[in-house]
């Protein structure tokens, strides 16, 4: 089984920093990228960051400049690091995996549990 482990969701005042964390494992033939969506209270999952095999990076507006996504393939680790934080960044942070299972052509969806932020005012 694919397993994907996230950490480092807390509670931080606005203005402060967190960084998140989330390892994949199991049977992963290929990544093809991980990401990181939101979901707060009342809205539906959102696009937060992701980033490809090749470094390629993408950032949801209300985030650019304040987040940064990378990874350490070695690990098949994806990291996203958060400044600035504000209220509205307050969600379920859900780390996605992108990935291709061998013998088969396209790729697949693997998501982690979910990990709190909370951002207080």
């Amino acid at each position: 089984q694919v397993q994907l482990v996230e950490s480092g969701g807390g509670l931080v005042q606005a203005g402060g920093s967190l960084r998140l964390s989330c390892a994949a494992s199991g049977c992963i033939f290929s990544i093809n990228a991980m990401g990181w969506y939101r979901q707060a209270p009342g809205k539906e999952r959102e696009l937060v960051a992701t980033i490809t095999s090749g470094d390629s990076t993408n950032y949801a507006d209300s985030v650019k400049g304040r987040f940064t996504i990378s990874r350490d393939n070695a690990k098949n680790t994806v990291y996203l690091q958060m400044n600035n934080l504000k209220p509205e960044d307050t969600a379920v942070y859900y780390c996605n995996l992108n990935a291709k299972r061998r013998y088969s052509t396209p790729t697949y969806d693997y998501w982690g549990q979910g990990t709190q932020v909370t951002v207080s005012s």
